[in-house]
């Protein structure tokens, strides 16, 4: 499996996509941080020196600026059904059912003012938030909508409220534009125990939507350490947090869907798993992306340094 780390790469990589398949591949994404809105003079320190690879002129911006319009070119989804590594449910799944207009939820904390002014607009959609519920009952998850007169919690101001968490709402701001309303947006509730099998099945249980013409996207990070911000960038990385990476890209790379998935549960138990993830958040994102990819191809659509890309079920 040849590995996209440039952007003539992952062009390359992108514009390989089939079009319009008869299902949809479900896509890992990383979905990077509030850095990619961040202007560079307002980074602050120690982040100032990671601003390169993670902010808005590094890679994973570019990467999201050509990924958005592929995504719609090619698959023309009717709906986006999205899961992040900063909404977790423990006993039941939550499955956003805000109507004409998506409230943003700011949970960041410690940031500058004007990222809490920061402006996405899109929609959702009450018959595919139901869809949601339907398909993960019929798979035994016990599961239920959640209006924007539910708060998640509170966010970064203090104050308790609804909405996209930044985990959607930042890469799709840069994919999509500040405002989309094209396409409905449902956010999904990943599982809070964080267990790889309990995730992967979360995924299975949804798959059925991408022969419906809706697209799913899981975004999080392969590696997010936040005691250590040097990991972030590929250049001031330690060899444990690359070669932790590099072992994702080997696992998903594995043609048989059995021996992949053996592979992908393995990683939990890699020497660099609990040092690029001391909390597993973010990781277990791929297995829901796997989970409804679980048949077919894999292909990894850019190969950045802890926020890869990659389709399942081609």
């Amino acid at each position: 499996m040849s590995l996209p780390k440039t952007r003539d790469e992952w062009l390359q990589a992108l514009d390989a996509l089939p079009e319009n398949p008869p299902k949809i591949p479900a896509f890992f994404f990383g979905h990077g941080s509030p850095m990619l809105i961040t202007p560079d003079s307002d980074a602050r320190s120690p982040m100032q020196s990671v601003m390169k690879f993670t902010g808005p002129k590094g890679p994973l911006a570019t990467f999201l600026q050509d990924f958005g319009p592929t995504l719609l070119s090619k698959y023309k989804p009717r709906a986006i059904v999205v899961f992040s590594a900063h909404w977790d449910t423990t006993g039941e799944q939550l499955v956003s059912d805000y109507g004409d207009e998506n409230p943003l939820f700011y949970d960041y904390y410690g940031f500058q003012p004007e990222l809490y002014q920061v402006k996405f607009k899109s929609r959702g959609d009450h018959a595919v938030s139901q869809r949601v519920v339907e398909l993960l009952a019929s798979a035994g998850i016990l599961a239920r909508t959640s209006s924007k007169l539910e708060p998640r919690g509170p966010d970064g101001l203090g104050k308790l409220a609804a909405g996209l968490d930044h985990g959607v709402f930042v890469p799709f701001k840069v994919m999509f534009g500040e405002e989309f309303m094209e396409v409905p947006i449902v956010e999904v509730s990943i599982d809070g125990s964080l267990d790889s099998a309990k995730n992967w099945a979360l995924g299975k249980a949804v798959s059925k939507l991408r022969e419906e013409q809706i697209l799913v996207l899981s975004g999080g990070l392969t590696i997010h350490n936040l005691r250590d911000f040097s990991a972030f960038a590929e250049d001031s990385a330690l060899p444990q947090y690359r070669a932790f990476d590099n072992a994702i890209l080997d696992a998903v790379a594995k043609s048989d869907p059995a021996d992949r998935k053996a592979a992908m549960f393995n990683l939990t138990r890699h020497p660099g798993f609990r040092l690029a993830h001391p909390h597993p958040d973010h990781f277990v994102p791929i297995y829901i992306a796997a989970g409804a990819g679980e048949e077919g191809e894999v292909r990894v659509i850019s190969a950045i340094h802890g926020a890869p890309t990659i389709a399942f079920g081609l």
